[in-house]
């Protein structure tokens, strides 16, 4: 039974500069009796076996065990060391614990390293991108990333400035605020900042890593599984030793991930995506040079590991998440309480309700409201809305008493039942759309999950919402925010959920005005300008956003 290990660092990507006399004593403290070690130099391309050296052959190890001096092995070479072990069972226990005790220790001494980075934003160098140690490596310049020449930017400062955004699909909300982003950058500053929005994980790490997508969907699928990934990896002592570790693996890959986009700024909305990139800059010593900021998703119950001592600025939607910041370490001059990210259109919409219900052929005379099943069309859609076309029609007069607006997303089979229905009431049925801030201003309240992009864009909207679902853990908080103030209620019963839109068309039609009040005041429509303009600030004023490095940084990773 053999098993190759990669003594020089996790993975093919991940050598470090080792000694051939670290391979060898390392191994052969552990295994002088179970199997041979071979040792390759990568740097000078000599190829030895444990025999040759032995023997002293070109620089390797002496005949005699006793440690020699390491500047007689040459200017230090890039070493592999692949250990073939004989049949492990027929050893014994000690000898197996033996060698993986030394092994894990030499990964933990020897791997806590990452590649040189070097690229144009801050580079020492007059501008100019240093080799790698290949003369090649990740430090060479990037001539072309995709179809686009990537510029030197930090040689002239007229010249365009990259912003990269990390993110990751696991749920739509990320996603929305990064494009919210980059629509933003676009809008005011037009073609000054070329925004890169990068799903990090996916595109950047190796299997399983990128498989975290896919992860996710299958863990919200599978409540009892989320909650206790969610709550487990809450306390900080283990989401850091995670992270830590995950690093060994990745830390390269990710190094060439940022050196890929030569980022001025570093913007992350997803709670993953601080950790590894901050390790990276940290052992280069470039968190002077580049700024990194983290714009918070979630609404009120956040997981911990969106918060990182090291982040020049935590934009936060609200004060109660705030104040999870400060309990996480955070310093207040770090803490920006803006809102949340939405899309600058809804900032910037401007046309009348009666514009909004001709042109999509609405009736002016009666309250609508808007179902939504998230870009999936998931959730009680079908008998939410089945619901809503009874206790909306009065059987005794014949006439309705409000219309129902549907978006099932992507959910093409719900479209189909839902056209399939007889209507007592009128009823527009819409499958996946790209014009929701119309669609928002032309109804009166929603029906929707606790996402909190959605919340948002309800609130700047003035539409008080009825929740009928919530993930565990992360949008616990999103719930309670709605109800706690004034902005909605919660219901995940379909019937329950018709007779309080009933109720709010009819008897409590005061009650649905007071809290439209309520959700304007709570909206945030100009919360991703203020967040766009803090980052070109940062851009342009590196120098004035460090306070936060002159305390000496304790964390695990």
């Amino acid at each position: 039974m053999e098993y190759p290990a990669e003594l020089a660092g996790i993975g093919d990507a991940s050598v470090v500069r080792l000694s051939p006399w670290f391979v060898h004593a390392t191994v052969s403290s552990s295994l002088r009796d179970v199997g041979s070690v071979s040792a390759r130099s990568c740097g000078h391309g000599r190829v030895g076996s444990s025999a040759e050296c032995a023997q002293g052959r070109d620089g390797w190890m002496p005949a005699s065990r006793e440690r020699q001096p390491r500047q007689e092995f040459g200017s230090g070479c890039y070493c592999v060391a692949t250990v073939t072990v004989g049949d492990l069972q027929s050893t014994s226990k000690r000898v197996q614990e033996s060698f993986f005790r030394h092994f894990n220790a030499s990964i933990r001494r020897h791997c806590d390293r990452v590649p040189s980075l070097s690229w144009a934003s801050i580079s020492q160098s007059g501008g100019k991108l240093c080799e790698g140690a290949d003369g090649k490596g990740i430090g060479a310049r990037m001539e072309e990333v995709g179809d686009e020449t990537t510029q030197s930017v930090g040689q002239d400062k007229r010249k365009q400035k990259n912003v990269l955004i990390l993110m990751s699909d696991t749920g739509g909300g990320h996603r929305a605020s990064a494009e919210a982003i980059k629509a933003t950058f676009e809008l005011e500053y037009g073609d000054k900042y070329k925004v890169h929005v990068v799903d990090l994980w996916k595109e950047h790490t190796p299997w399983p890593f990128n498989q975290v997508p896919r992860l996710y969907s299958f863990f919200v699928k599978h409540e009892i599984l989320w909650k206790f990934a969610f709550y487990s990896t809450a306390p900080k002592i283990v989401h850091q030793s995670e992270m830590r570790a995950t690093s060994l693996f990745i830390s390269r890959e990710v190094a060439n991930g940022l050196a890929k986009y030569q980022p001025d700024v570093i913007v992350s909305v997803h709670p993953l995506m601080q950790h590894v990139p901050l390790r990276v800059l940290r052992l280069r010593g470039l968190l002077d040079k580049i700024p990194f900021t983290t714009i918070i998703t979630d609404l009120g119950t956040c997981h911990p590991t969106w918060f990182h001592q090291l982040v020049t600025a935590c934009f936060c939607p609200t004060e109660e998440v705030a104040k999870r910041a400060l309990e996480a370490g955070l310093r207040r001059s770090q803490i920006r309480v803006h809102g949340l990210p939405i899309r600058p259109s809804f900032a910037t919409f401007s046309r009348s309700k009666d514009e909004l219900l001709k042109e999509l052929e609405m009736d002016k005379d009666l309250p609508a409201v808007l179902l939504v099943g998230g870009g999936e069309g998931m959730g009680p859609v079908e008998q939410t809305a089945r619901a809503l076309g009874e206790s909306l029609y009065d059987a005794n007069t014949g006439k309705a008493l409000g219309q129902l607006v549907v978006v099932c997303g992507r959910n093409k089979g719900l479209v189909k039942k839902l056209q399939k229905i007889q209507w007592n009431i009128p009823v527009k049925i819409n499958g996946f759309v790209t014009n929701m801030s119309e669609w928002m201003a032309a109804c009166d309240c929603i029906i929707t999950k606790a996402g909190p992009g959605t919340i948002a864009e309800a609130l700047i909207r003035g539409l008080p919402m009825v929740l009928f679902d919530f993930i565990a853990g992360q949008e616990v908080g999103n719930v309670s925010f709605v109800v706690d103030n004034g902005a909605g209620a919660f219901c995940d019963k379909p019937k329950v959920i018709s007779k309080i839109i009933a109720d709010w068309f009819g008897a409590s039609s005061s009650k649905l005005k007071e809290m439209t009040e309520k959700c304007k005041m709570l909206g945030q429509p100009d919360a991703v300008f203020k967040i766009v303009h803090d980052l070109d600030d940062m851009i342009r004023n590196k120098h004035m956003y460090q306070d936060h490095l002159k305390i000496k940084y304790r964390g695990l990773i």
